[in-house]
């Protein structure tokens, strides 16, 4: 009898472990099975993500020939880091584009209290540069406030205010020196505008490449370096920018907001050494596209060049707001 009960127990407990056995094998079975589905998800994901920045890219590439010159874009969903470019580290000659970082290192020294946006600026006709909105050859001379010449710089372009106003925050180097302060790289500002109008070749000195120009639209937007005043400012001024109206604004669907600065050099001997336009777009799902693109040495005309810019604009805005 003993020896029968010896066997029953020994036998109930060879049941136990085995069932124990059972149990664990499945339950780490399962976790594998849920580890890999995990994995799968997520290469899927990583998948899907360059796939849509591949094709992105492939239409980029497409237009970009149209402009018969040397073509940068980058563009970059600042929410996301989705991102797409082509040449976006190669330098462009800015033009007008460079007034936002000038803008941005003179609303930099309003906030530091060295300048006042109310402090009254004399213009002289001897400051007036070609083009110039605000005074003409045969003006005597007027004051202007400091927000004033920089609604003129910045909205309208304005040649005369943009020298006025270097001339102000101590010179084209103070603009380097900012931006290199606040970890923007390869954007320089070298020259004045009068001297842009005096030798085509000095325009080239004054560059940026559009990698770098995202990175201080991604500066602004996040308002990293200026004061929340400011940063409004310089946001509204861009957003009331009325030149390039064609460029990045002008396939994207009315009422899109779009802040954004251009910049146009004259046609030498059938070539346009630049044709830019530099922003932040605010898509339907209230994400911000920030946006450069740069033409240089463009033998296309005018409407072609922009063309091009505005198309390089619709598809990202097209892939990025779904």
């Amino acid at each position: 009898m003993i020896k029968a009960m010896i066997k029953k127990i020994w036998l109930s407990v060879l049941c136990l472990s085995l069932l124990t056995i059972g149990c664990t094998s499945n339950s780490s079975s399962n976790r594998e099975d849920s580890q890999n589905s995990q994995t799968n998800a997520s290469k899927e994901v990583i998948t899907s993500g360059a796939d849509n920045e591949n094709e992105l890219r492939a239409q980029i590439e497409q237009i970009a020939p149209a402009a018969q010159g040397r073509v940068g874009v980058t563009a970059t969903v600042l929410e996301t880091g989705e991102s797409v470019t082509l040449n976006g580290d190669q330098r462009f000659p800015m033009r007008s584009v460079y007034k936002f970082p000038i803008a941005m290192a003179l609303l930099a020294q309003v906030d530091q209290g060295k300048l006042n946006l109310d402090q009254k600026i004399r213009v002289e006709a001897s400051d007036i540069v070609q083009g110039s909105r605000i005074l003409d050859e045969k003006s005597q001379g007027m004051e202007f406030s400091l927000t004033e010449l920089l609604k003129y710089m910045v909205s309208e372009s304005d040649n005369t205010a943009s020298d006025v106003l270097l001339r102000v925050i101590g010179g084209p180097r103070m603009v380097t020196q900012y931006l290199l302060g606040i970890g923007i790289n390869d954007i320089v500002v070298a020259n004045t505008e009068k001297e842009l109008g005096q030798d085509p070749a000095v325009q080239y000195r004054n560059y940026a490449t559009p990698d770098a120009i995202v990175n201080l639209l991604r500066s602004l937007h996040e308002g990293q370096e200026l004061s929340k005043s400011s940063q409004a400012l310089l946001r509204q001024l861009m957003t009331e920018t009325s030149t390039g109206p064609k460029r990045i604004k002008g396939l994207l669907p009315d009422g899109t907001v779009v802040m954004h600065k251009t910049g146009t050099s004259s046609t030498v001997n059938g070539v346009t050494a630049a044709t830019n336009d530099v922003g932040l777009v605010t898509l339907p799902n209230g994400r911000y596209m920030a946006i450069a693109v740069f033409v240089s040495d463009s033998t296309a005309d005018d409407a072609i060049r922009e063309e091009v810019i505005a198309k390089m604009a619709r598809v990202a805005w097209d892939k990025w707001s779904k």
